[in-house]
């Protein structure tokens, strides 16, 4: 079965993330890799309150993750996410093969900035506006 490109969305427990970041952000990647996936771009999101307590807790870091993975393992990869209790809330989304090298580079960063388009009145020549202006007169 060929291996899908998926976006993973984790909401972490803020005090485990705060004691040990590399541990618990690390569960994501060993969890991908045990199931025999890859892991393409992972990285802290944001760190925010959440908009309703979860757990009892009020506050939470976002970690996204773009990950590939076999679309047979990804129930276990679910059911790996349910049990462990670092992970407040999480979600994956499946993308199309398209769009993953955009989606990945924009993630890591790495994406290149396309220059902004100059306007005609910029470009045209400042002796052909005075030519104009003159014959006008």
């Amino acid at each position: 079965m060929a291996a899908n490109v998926y976006e993973g969305l984790f909401i972490l427990d803020s005090n485990r993330y705060g004691r040990d970041p590399g541990g618990v952000a690390g569960q994501i990647q060993e969890h991908v890799e045990k199931l025999g996936g890859e892991i393409l771009v992972s990285r802290m999101w944001i760190e925010q309150r959440l908009a309703y307590p979860i757990n009892g807790h009020r506050k939470g870091t976002y970690w996204l993750a773009y990950f590939r993975l076999e679309s047979t393992k990804l129930t276990d990869l679910t059911y790996q996410c349910n049990i462990n209790d670092n992970f407040l809330r999480f979600m994956f989304v499946k993308h199309d093969p398209r769009i993953v090298d955009m989606l990945v580079a924009h993630a890591d960063g790495s994406a290149e900035e396309t220059p902004e388009e100059e306007t005609p009145a910029e470009t045209a020549e400042p002796a052909t506006v005075e030519a104009a202006a003159e014959s006008a007169e």
